[in-house]
């Protein structure tokens, strides 16, 4: 068998691969249209997307458009503008571009194509706030949000309430058709919460987004919560909801997902002998919380061999959260991994890596980081406390200062994160 760490990094290598834009968007490409086809899209694949368009559209067959993803994941297009802008904090970039994207939309007739290209990281990428609302508020409340540690659904349905094109006013906005695909980075798949869902219908209202706020002990800006008051009185409309005839014309095609990167990294393991047990696909809640469960279930396997005797390789995708309590640097992986290396306590033959698919764990340089059944002793042997650095939410000080981070660079998609507990 191969050595654990060697066979981690492989099976998150194959996790990520099968969801690589530029081998699953050409299977999805429509025939153009007899009109005009205008390429939009927001999102951390959102570059890697458009070039598989320009690779396999045909060459006589007009093709223009912009879309939005993140500083570092653009990638060089002839066709198709791809703009660098703020994420997870929306910036002015995003603003202008997301601007552009509604400008062209809102041009296109009943015989033209409107291909939207969807994926994660497209929320904070798509910004466009309404005009009562300034860009410094938007960010404000996002900033606030990200700390509170609310789940993405909760952030999405505030930012939807906010948006002048996100759920569903982009293809409320069009008369042309509507073929939006979709590389899926939240939990259940859902297009509504994808990029706070451009072309699909929201099934949130103003009075969820104002009950986010007030659950997650968010105080908004002014404007913020003036908007979001006056739209649950009826004084401003309410997002599209199903049924509306913009949908009619309009379709949400979901191209990947986190379980089909789970199955594939399944059969790494597979292949060498060991038995893959996929949790779910789904897997939400506070980071260190979470550790504490799957800590307890590899403990289980270890001691009693049940419900699966080793070698296993307990796999899991979804996205977990963090309430940052700390002044340290780390994004939820990183967090649930100190917090597994915690609770496992040197559980031997233990092993596990936790990495985000986009090759971003939060706001840092790495995708995640790997753990050895050695990783604390080595860490109280440098002069390291970590159950300090947990406190701090300093994930990535701890695993950085053992050189067990995962630096991979943009992966230009995003099916969000991996996580496997080895047990040999």
């Amino acid at each position: 068998m191969k050595a654990a760490r060697e066979l981690l990094l492989e099976s998150f290598r194959a996790a990520v691969a099968v969801a690589d834009p530029l081998e699953i968007v050409p299977r999805h490409l429509p025939r153009p249209p007899e009109g005009r086809t205008v390429v939009v899209g927001a999102g951390k694949a959102a570059g890697a997307m458009a070039l598989a368009v320009e690779r396999h559209w045909p060459e006589g067959a007009p093709l223009e458009g912009v879309v939005i993803t993140r500083y570092g994941h653009g990638l060089p297009t002839r066709r198709i503008r791809v703009v660098e802008a703020g994420h997870p904090v929306p910036d002015e970039q995003g603003e202008g571009a997301a601007r552009e994207i509604l400008s062209l939309a809102s041009g296109l007739g009943e015989r033209d194509l409107l291909l939207a290209l969807v994926s994660g990281g497209g929320s904070a990428l798509l910004s466009l706030p309404v005009p009562s609302v300034p860009m410094a508020d938007l960010k404000a409340v996002t900033r606030a949000l990200l700390a509170s540690g609310a789940p993405i659904q909760d952030m999405n349905t505030v930012r939807k309430h906010l948006s002048a094109i996100q759920g569903g006013r982009l293809a409320a906005a069009t008369r042309a058709r509507t073929l939006a695909l979709v590389i899926s980075d939240v939990t259940g798949d859902d297009p509504t919460h994808i990029a706070s869902g451009p072309c699909a219908p929201d099934p949130t209202t103003y009075a969820d987004a104002l009950d986010v706020l007030s659950r997650h002990g968010v105080s908004p800006p002014p404007t913020v919560l003036a908007h979001l008051e006056a739209g649950k009185a009826g004084r401003i409309g309410e997002t599209p909801k199903a049924g509306d005839a913009a949908f009619a014309r309009a379709e949400n095609r979901v191209i990947a997902t986190a379980h089909a990167s789970l199955a594939a990294a399944a059969s790494v393991f597979q292949g060498e002998g060991v038995a893959p047990m996929i949790l779910g696909d789904s897997v939400t809640g506070e980071s260190r919380e979470v550790a504490k469960v799957f800590a307890a279930f590899a403990r289980q396997i270890h001691q009693h061999g049940h419900p699966i005797r080793p070698p296993v390789a307990l796999i899991s995708g979804g996205e977990t959260t963090v309430t940052l309590r700390g002044s340290g640097r780390g994004g939820r992986c990183s967090e649930f991994l100190l917090s597994l290396a915690i609770e496992l306590d040197a559980l031997p033959g233990t092993h596990a890596l936790a990495c985000d698919t986009d090759g971003i764990d939060g706001s840092e340089d790495n995708a995640g980081a790997v753990l050895a059944p050695d990783s604390v002793a080595r860490a109280l042997a440098g002069g390291l406390d970590p159950r300090r650095m947990l406190a701090e939410n300093d994930g990535y000080g701890f695993f950085a200062a053992l050189g067990d981070l995962v630096v991979t660079g943009p992966t230009r998609t995003n099916v969000n994160d991996y996580r496997v507990i080895l047990l040999r």
